[in-house]
């Protein structure tokens, strides 16, 4: 495909405005049509995409002639529906935000639309494209000598507000270690190479929204937590989260360790958050220290300006509208995050969420298996 790309939007929350922004980076692309059912919501969402049709529902979006991609961004609980809704109207390419579901009902609808779902759909795994992340992944191998040891540390801010506070409970989100950390276990399969076998973990809500209320219900998703992931290669991954640590220098450390030595990747949060001050926010770094010539060396990694101007992911959410639209052009032939990975991605959290809650190990392939009981 040559000439203009044509992109429909489902959903203009924060992060569907973040896409909005992105996309109007790319070259020889446009948003013809936007499905955003809150009026605020909409209303910013047209000062992005001024030339957008906004529509009432999916069904009126998907009659809109001038498309060629489609971009969900709608409540995590929304988008196995939305998908189906897709496949059974008009099945373009499409980018979907993470998670990909959020209940274990959800997978064998998931399983159904893999095998029948004609046209390429990427998940967005935003985190994969940071700066910072990317080259660490690049230079992992050559770096460690192979990963044995895999180390993710995120101390950040709480959850935004989201439209209707859909993000406060565990029933629309999937639970914390499935709306947040699917993105930190999709990184930990990606890095390793390998698939997961067994998650153990600890995890409580012990500071945030529990002074707050919906409808009578106070919010029980969790604000901390350890995950310890065991791989089939034999390397194992650890995951620390804390949602309570906005006052942290870089936001997300990520550690990989191998016989040859150690690379680490240091990413700063968004810069609207970084206090004025204390000045310019600090600028992403990868440090690769081996063990023979000891000394570590020190690279930083800057972001372009206007892509951190257009969201809080580091860039990394133009990177990834880079290679979908590759994609939606016919100028790559799969999408780099697939349907598979974002299913995996998914799992490990709720094998995280159950162990949580037990306080027993979980094997990741138990867990699928009870969406069938």
């Amino acid at each position: 495909m040559s000439g203009m790309v044509s992109y429909g939007i489902i959903g203009c929350g924060m992060m569907g405005q973040e896409h909005l922004r992105n996309i109007a980076l790319l070259a020889d692309t446009r948003v013809s049509a936007i499905f955003e059912p809150d009026a605020e919501m909409a209303r910013r969402a047209r000062e992005f995409a001024p030339d957008a049709v906004f529509v009432s529902s999916i069904d009126a979006l998907l009659d809109v002639e001038d498309l060629d991609c489609l971009v969900i961004v709608s409540p995590n609980f929304c988008h196995v529906a939305q998908m189906e809704e897709i496949r059974a109207k008009r099945p373009l390419p499409i980018l979907v935000e993470k998670p990909l579901f959020t209940d274990l009902e959800d997978l064998a609808r998931i399983e159904v639309f893999k095998a029948t779902y004609p046209a390429p759909v990427w998940v967005a795994m935003e985190y994969r494209y940071m700066p910072p992340v990317a080259a660490l992944l690049q230079q992992a191998v050559e770096a460690t000598g192979g990963i044995r040891m895999l180390s993710i540390r995120e101390h950040r801010f709480p959850f935004l507000e989201k439209v209707g506070n859909w993000n406060r409970f565990n029933r629309y989100t999937g639970g914390t270690l499935v709306e947040k950390c699917c993105h930190f276990f999709d990184l930990m399969r990606f890095a390793l190479k390998s698939e997961p076998v067994r998650v153990m973990a600890s995890a409580a809500q012990s500071v945030n929204h529990l002074n707050e209320t919906y409808d009578g219900e106070t919010p029980d998703i969790l604000d901390n937590g350890y995950v310890i992931v065991d791989f089939e290669n034999g390397a194992r991954a650890l995951l620390e989260l804390c949602m309570f640590a906005e006052g942290s220098r870089y936001q997300e450390e990520i550690s990989a360790v191998g016989p040859s030595g150690k690379i680490e990747a240091f990413v700063p949060g968004p810069g609207r958050l970084w206090p004025e001050h204390l000045g310019e926010p600090p600028v992403p770094q990868v440090i690769i220290s081996p063990r023979s010539p000891r000394g570590p060396q020190v690279v930083d990694i800057p972001v372009d300006p206007a892509l951190l101007e257009a969201g809080d992911h580091n860039g990394s959410t133009f990177y990834q509208h880079e290679g979908f639209l590759q994609l939606v052009r016919g100028q790559k032939a799969v999408p780099e995050v697939s349907l598979n990975d974002g299913q995996m991605a998914v799992l490990m959290g709720m094998a995280a969420q159950q162990s949580a809650r037990t306080g027993q190990a979980v094997l990741v392939a138990d867990v699928a298996g009870q969406s069938t009981k």
